[in-house]
């Protein structure tokens, strides 16, 4: 005998849809005349688009539905608003499973990349739950809630359509573990900083195209890292250390790095740098940006302090990024489902597959193809929007730290 309790029949609702002008004490106003109906809220949404508002109350039936209808009515009239009151059953359809998060930035963000979102959104059975935006400066940054497709099928599908429409889309599984994410590693050079370092120090030392060519080269995955980097380093044989010091002054911040950094850090995030670059640069970003962790290469100096054209002890190597982003994460007592990795070159794949979320930041195609999702945008903060954190929110953070300063002073 099936002994499982049936399931009540849905209540009976209303539906209020309020549009029109925003201002102060409208929503507060129309609870005011559904209080004395003592009926119970269900749902509330409010969204306020260029100071129009629209309002949905979803409130449990009353007894006397004409004497609620002609109240909001008449309300609406005296608030010069337009409204709509509908009668049905029950509260919203449950969301179907598979939910996603999707980030689609541009700049600006075209009419035909939203359609084409959509579109490849509903031919993988997905259902658009909710649409919000996340910022719009430097870049226009919206975020939709998704059920019902699969997001490993998603993924491609609207990697296209960012080729296509030359926007960013990110997809990312919905659920706490997003929100978890607590240690952020990115790689450095032409991801943290702009150029390459030791382009720079080629430069000095007067082999900047052969150089060039063998990290081009590396980073589209062609040449094998390690041995990539002897040949490089080999080159700047010779060198006056001193070069080391006029290329670490030199050093250009990817603009968006000090914001991203400075916010995560308000989060409570770890944040450290892992780069196949070398210690006289990334220690000095390390001890500046307040980071909790950074790995390189050190260079060799001779006694006589020229480069001696070798690397001292192991290389940070593909590997060795991956295995650093596993080592920062238990240090940390962090699992590294919860990390996030940054990078543009072939050997950082190793560690955006480690991570829990792989970021490839203006990265080469091979890197793009394989990372869980690719910003091609100059701003790296751009980052926060892809784990939910609106411009908005940066900004009031900013001005609240201004404003104890400045009470300090």
């Amino acid at each position: 005998m099936n002994t499982a309790l049936a399931l009540p029949p849905p209540a009976e609702t209303v539906l209020v849809t309020v549009y029109g002008a925003d201002r102060p004490g409208v929503t507060a106003s129309l609870f005011a005349v559904l209080e004395p109906f003592t009926v119970p809220v269900v749902d509330v949404e409010q969204v306020v688009v260029r100071g129009r508002l629209v309002l949905g109350v979803l409130v449990g039936a009353p007894a006397d539905q004409t004497a609620l209808r002609m109240g909001l009515h008449r309300w609406a009239a005296a608030e010069k608003l337009d409204i709509e009151v509908v009668s049905g059953l029950g509260d919203n359809r449950k969301r179907r499973e598979g939910r996603t998060h999707v980030t689609v930035l541009g700049a600006p963000l075209r009419p035909s990349a939203m359609a084409a979102l959509a579109h490849e959104i509903a031919e993988c059975q997905g259902n658009i739950d909710r649409i919000h935006r996340l910022a719009k400066y430097p870049v226009t940054a919206i975020e939709l809630d998704v059920s019902g497709a699969d997001p490993d099928v998603l993924r491609p599908r609207l990697a296209r359509v960012a080729a296509a429409e030359q926007a960013d889309i990110a997809v990312q599984h919905a659920g706490l573990n997003r929100r978890a994410k607590r240690l952020v590693v990115m790689d450095v050079d032409s991801t943290l900083i702009e150029g390459e370092v030791i382009e720079e120090l080629a430069a000095h030392a007067g082999c900047l195209d052969e150089v060039a060519d063998i990290t081009a080269r590396a980073m589209r995955g062609e040449l094998d890292f390690a041995g990539s980097l002897r040949e490089r380093v080999a080159l700047l044989a010779g060198l006056d250390a001193s070069a080391l010091e006029e290329v670490r002054l030199s050093v250009r911040l990817m603009p968006g790095a000090r914001t991203l950094v400075r916010t995560l850090k308000r989060l409570g995030y770890l944040v450290g740098i892992v780069s196949g670059g070398f210690t006289h640069v990334t220690d000095s970003l390390r001890d500046e940006l307040g980071l909790d962790f950074a790995l390189a290469n050190t260079l060799e100096i001779g006694a006589d302090g020229r480069l001696t054209g070798r690397v001292v002890g192991p290389i940070v190597d593909r590997a060795g990024k991956a295995a650093a982003l596993r080592g920062f994460a238990a240090s940390a007592g962090i699992p590294v489902a919860d990390t996030v990795a940054i990078g543009d070159g072939a050997n950082d794949l190793d560690m955006l597959a480690a991570a829990g979320l792989g970021v490839a930041f203006n990265a080469k195609p091979v890197v793009r193809a394989q990372a869980d999702t690719a910003v091609n945008v100059p701003f790296l903060d751009t980052i926060l929007y892809l784990l939910g954190i609106t411009r908005e929110e940066v900004e009031a953070a900013d001005a609240a730290e201004e404003d104890l300063k400045t009470a300090a002073a």
